[in-house]
């Protein structure tokens, strides 16, 4: 558990940096940039789709290599650097190279750290090792939402002084990733790894083909940010909401993976996408400053009904062998759904409304939780 623990600080810390510049971004890029929601499409459909490329050869390598907390690190470490780069930007394609750089170490990263935490959960503490280090990885995020909030209107709108203040708490995750012990002798090692198709779980197969076509109507979450400005929230209102999101998120993550050990995870998984559909549908048909707060409140509770439960749910179906390659293939699927869910988000808006986008994402909300609740993916019953 002290291993755990430990990566859920390092996530924090990470996190706090993450998401010190996240919710800004949509309002750098159109108040001081002059970009448009197609050019956020665009950004965040190339920055996420080509780091989920690395995904999986991340998970593969460290399947081989047995070294995840080398890879670890690094990911960490090339995450770091994107502030840098975004400090300096000067256009559009400066804010895409840092988008790059950072989802690059998160590409890195990703599978051989959810590696490590399967290597010091234990069979029946999956759920509950995931939601614990989901809940801090999130306690990073309001903590960092909360300094941009102060940050940016203590610097009156100064976007740039907070991307620099950024740096200090990835540098002290990176710092605390040194400390983390890997367990060695809880690895299978084989000489015959395949990266095919046919040889994963047919579960696995099910559950990967509803996440993929549910990642195609999640669009990035700065269109959310970006249709609460609409409504009329200014750049400090919109990281509070952001806040609002974050703090459900971190709350329900850790009791939804525990109970999730002990019932199963498919029905978490199910109502998680429902309450996706319906956030989708309230974002598209809302009208009123009140009702964006429920929304974003909501969405958190979605993210944390799914998120370390899915995780949780790759290692109960996933071969020993194949645990990092199977994680790294789910993120990256996620992830290249990403690219046309967001090109396709930025050209709705553009072309037929900001609620066109969000009509959208709610319908293929509705579509994944039906495929999953109808899949023989996982038993109903106590993981094994």
């Amino acid at each position: 558990m002290f291993n755990i623990i430990l990566l859920g600080l390092v996530s924090l810390f990470t996190d706090i940096s993450s998401e010190m510049v996240y919710p800004l971004l949509p309002l750098y890029l159109t108040n001081r940039l002059g970009a448009g929601p197609a050019v956020l499409g665009v950004i965040e459909g190339i920055a996420e789709s080509l780091a989920s490329l690395l995904k999986v050869g991340a998970g593969y390598i460290t399947d081989k290599t047995k070294k995840p907390k080398m890879f670890t690190i690094f990911g960490y470490a090339s995450s770091s650097l994107s502030r840098i780069v975004l400090y300096l930007s000067t256009s559009w394609l400066w804010v895409l190279g840092a988008r790059i750089i950072d989802r690059f170490g998160k590409g890195i990263r990703t599978a051989p750290r959810d590696v490590l935490i399967l290597e010091n959960a234990g069979e029946k503490g999956r759920g509950t090792a995931f939601g614990l280090h989901r809940a801090l990885d999130t306690l990073g995020a309001v903590i960092g939402i909360t300094l941009a909030y102060f940050l940016l209107t203590g610097y009156n709108g100064d976007y740039l002084k907070v991307f620099i203040i950024s740096l200090i708490p990835a540098f002290l995750g990176v710092v605390c990733l040194f400390f983390v012990r890997e367990k060695k002798e809880a690895r299978f090692r084989s000489n015959h790894l395949s990266l095919k198709w046919s040889a994963l779980d047919k579960r696995l197969k099910i559950f990967l083909l509803i996440t993929f076509i549910f990642a195609l109507g999640n669009s990035s979450n700065q269109f959310l940010l970006l249709k609460a400005q609409g409504v009329g929230f200014t750049a400090d209102k919109v990281i509070l909401l952001y806040l609002v999101y974050n703090l459900v998120y971190a709350l329900t993550s850790f009791p939804a993976g525990k109970l999730s050990d002990k019932i199963g995870r498919k029905s978490f998984l199910v109502g998680g996408y429902i309450f996706y559909g319906l956030v989708y549908l309230g974002f598209a048909m809302v009208k009123s400053s009140s009702a964006v707060w429920l929304l974003f409140g909501i969405y958190g509770l979605y993210t944390g009904l799914t998120e370390g439960v899915e995780k949780a749910l790759i290692g109960d179906i996933a071969s020993l062998e194949l645990r990092g390659t199977a994680i790294g293939l789910h993120a990256a699927l996620v992830g290249l759904g990403l690219l046309p869910a967001s090109f396709l988000a930025g050209w709705l808006w553009s072309g037929w409304g900001s609620s066109a986008p969000f009509y959208f994402g709610s319908f293929t909300g509705f579509c994944a939780a039906l495929a999953l609740l109808i899949s023989p993916i996982y038993p109903e019953a106590r993981s094994r």
